[in-house]
């Protein structure tokens, strides 16, 4: 496996961005270090270009006539290494050095079996997959639990189209699609697509938290569907209104405080011997990748409920919480952190300590540092508007694990595990033998 060339640009009219990533990815395809023939494509774009989507992966496949498979989606933003295209018109592609066997591209015509083997293809079976949906699909959270299941490790990762327009998604794969169903563009809307990754393919996936809990974890005691009713035996709403010093009779100050409460919710505490166990340990103030946080939708000053954007069945964990800055920095760095140190190894040879020593390693992508490729799906609500300066949030993974090959774009919901996370981002690296 080598490098995975990667490549992003800007501008109005696509065709004029296109040229500039295609010249990217050619120049990268020449040199030594990068994949020459990469088969497997990665292509986002932001909402600007979505009446394009078509056009754009037709002139592009066409570029590149060694690629045979293309995923993808649209974001408000998309991202690249140490850069973000946040609200304006822009794409990156990354292409990936993978054998044939070693992936699948599945949608909704051309599927991922229920058994994680994909037709015509009985060596091979998904280990993982990168997972690309759309907001609208009916029953969407039981739909990535499904997905997962489809996988032998059970863990899925991606996020879901952002798009002020069409919600699009690119899925065009070699294999082709089920037999009735008919030739597909390789442009849908709705449902899911992605790829699976056969278990050859080395990952490694880190989930980081955007919120900051600002009270202890308490237990749903009494809820009736998305209504809390009761935390620790109280009355939700009092927990609430006392917790974060909210009178609801001064409505124009109860509001704005209101807006800025989530949940975090985490699932209960297993049981041992009729005692709870006692939870993973964590970061003080900080949220584990667990904990799954939600919008507050409403007040039932009746019942003393509060309304969350998810069904909270009585055991749940719940702390209110709310979007910090200096938290989702800390933790970003925390991840990257993680995934570097799963990648040294204890003892550095002396061509790989002196390669990662070497100016060069630091002025580009380098194969010491043992990443081909990264993806990294952000909430569209992070980014530079959340994180004080544009492309800051790129700058910190950059910081974290250097130069290295990334894509990605900011989602309406992010993917990992089996389940539907927001505020979060969502890194996962390809790595070299």
């Amino acid at each position: 496996m080598k490098l995975f060339p990667h490549a992003h640009a800007t501008h109005p009219q696509w065709r004029m961005a296109a040229a500039l990533v295609l010249a990217q990815l050619r120049a990268q395809m020449a040199l030594p270090d990068f994949a020459r023939s990469p088969s497997l494509a990665l292509l986002y774009i932001t909402d600007h270009y979505t009446e394009d989507a078509q056009a754009i992966l037709e002139h592009l496949s066409a570029e590149l006539p060694e690629v045979t498979d293309w995923a993808g989606t649209v974001g408000v933003g998309v991202s690249a290494n140490n850069v973000e295209y946040f609200d304006e018109p822009a794409l990156c592609v990354m292409l990936c050095d993978l054998g044939p066997d070693q992936y699948r591209v599945f949608s909704g015509v051309a599927p991922l079996p229920a058994s994680g083997r994909a037709a015509g293809a009985k060596d091979f079976e998904a280990h993982t997959a990168l997972v690309h949906a759309d907001a609208g699909t009916p029953e969407l959270a039981g739909l990535i639990a499904e997905m997962a299941d489809r996988t032998r490790s059970g863990y899925v990762f991606g996020g879901l189209a952002a798009s002020r327009g069409d919600s699009v998604q690119f899925s065009l794969g070699s294999a082709g699609n089920l037999s009735g169903q008919g030739a597909a563009s390789g442009v849908f809307r709705g449902g899911l697509s992605g790829v699976a990754f056969g278990t050859d393919v080395g990952l490694i996936s880190r989930v980081t938290q955007g919120a900051q809990p600002v009270d202890r974890e308490r237990t749903v005691t009494a809820a009736d569907g998305n209504l809390v009713l009761t935390l620790d035996d109280e009355p939700a709403l009092d927990v609430l209104l006392r917790e974060r010093v909210i009178s609801l009779e001064r409505p124009e100050q109860a509001m704005p405080r209101l807006r800025a409460t989530l949940v975090g919710l985490s699932p209960p505490l297993p049981r041992r011997d009729g005692v709870d166990a006692a939870p993973s340990p964590r970061v003080r103030g900080q949220f584990g990748a667990e904990v799954l946080v939600r919008h507050l939708i409403g007040l039932d000053p009746g019942r003393r409920g509060v309304a969350i954007a998810d069904v909270a069945p009585v055991g749940t964990r719940l702390a209110f919480c709310e979007r910090n800055v200096q938290a989702a920095r800390a933790d970003l760095v925390r991840v990257c952190a993680e995934v570097r140190e799963e990648l040294e190894p204890e003892e550095l040879s002396l061509s790989m300590a002196t390669a990662l020593a070497a100016p060069d390693a630091h002025a580009g992508p380098h194969p010491a540092r043992r990443i081909a490729g990264a993806v990294y799906v952000s909430c569209s609500g992070r980014g530079g508007p959340h994180f004080g300066s544009p492309g800051a949030e790129l700058q910190t993974v950059h910081r974290a694990l250097g130069d290295v090959p990334l894509v990605g774009f900011f989602a309406g919901g992010e993917i990992a595990h089996h389940r539907l996370y927001g505020y979060t981002g969502v890194l996962t690296v390809f790595t070299m033998p």
